[in-house]
């Protein structure tokens, strides 16, 4: 029989918490599901434990082994082998509760015009990450929709208007949700293709935003994922070094969406990279040392 949903996982180096993550796979109230693995070349236990949980599984368990190229890429892999209407990615530090498939499922099976439905998600905070500055950042990203004013309604419905609110420029920039905490019909990837491989840090919420340009977004208003906050999270990595990925964002919404966006946030971006502005500071520029 064919899967409703396909769990994608993409892996590397992801014993530490797997067997969590796979737990709460098995523990779920629905379950036509398959699970798809893309690893990573992971050199550790990552493949034994999968391979192990494969055999005693009721469920298909199909495990792919990816040439190291960037998260987006096995990201991707996972995307390219799944066979469900639905795909619901999880990573591997991070646990779904058991009815989490089940209630994301009713939202699309009831909502036709929804292509991505998110929930709400409590932390699992690691005793290396128990700081003040990790307390300030859950402060401020603990809830991603709050500073919309949404409705206060146990499923709340974006469309595409949200990128015309002048907070949509604003921190925080995801105004969706992490991967674990997702789910969208297989479909759209055939509408808005795959993740952007030479991304590092914005490819969730790029990719959502494409869904959202073209279909309706769910936001289940209540934790169905537990997200976990660690040292080797590729977050934290990446937020200590140089990422170019949040200059590219303006031009992405300069060139993707900039009919659509606020106004004052349409002009600056318009003046900043449209080629006529750009031309005409170019030759003031260049009038100014021709006057000295």
């Amino acid at each position: 029989m064919k899967p409703d949903v396909s769990i994608c996982i993409p892996t590397f180096e992801g014993v530490m918490f797997l067997e969590e993550t796979l737990q709460s796979i098995q523990s779920q109230t629905y379950q036509n599901i398959e699970l798809i693995v893309s690893d990573d070349a992971s050199s550790d236990n990552t493949l034994k434990m999968i391979e192990a949980y494969k055999e005693q599984s009721h469920f298909p368990v199909h495990i792919f082994h990816h040439t190291p190229n960037g998260i987006g890429a096995n990201w991707n892999n996972c995307l390219k082998h799944t066979k469900g209407k639905y795909i619901k990615f999880l990573f591997q530090d991070d646990v779904m509760e058991n009815n989490c498939l089940e209630e994301m499922v009713q939202v699309l099976e009831e909502n036709p015009k929804v292509g991505l439905v998110a929930s709400k998600r409590d932390f699992i905070i690691e005793e290396d990450m128990k700081t003040e500055e990790i307390n300030q950042w859950v402060a401020v990203y603990g809830d991603l929709q709050n500073h919309m004013d949404l409705p206060q309604q146990d499923i709340s419905i974006l469309d595409k208007s949200i990128f015309s609110l002048k907070s949509f420029y604003g921190s925080p920039l995801n105004k969706i949700g992490e991967p674990s905490v997702v789910m969208f019909r297989k479909k759209v990837v055939d509408e808005v293709g795959f993740f952007r491989e030479d991304l590092k840090q914005i490819l969730d919420y790029e990719y959502w935003y494409r869904i959202l340009k073209k279909h309706d977004v769910a936001i289940i208003n209540k934790p169905l994922v537990k997200f976990r906050l660690h040292a080797k999270q590729a977050t934290h990595v990446n937020r200590n070094q140089s990422i170019d990925d949040y200059k590219i964002y303006e031009q992405i919404l300069y060139s993707q969406y900039l009919k659509l966006l606020h106004p004052e946030i349409r002009k600056r971006l318009y003046l900043k990279y449209h080629p006529l502005p750009l031309l005409i500071r170019r030759i003031k520029n260049k009038l100014k040392r021709l006057l000295k």
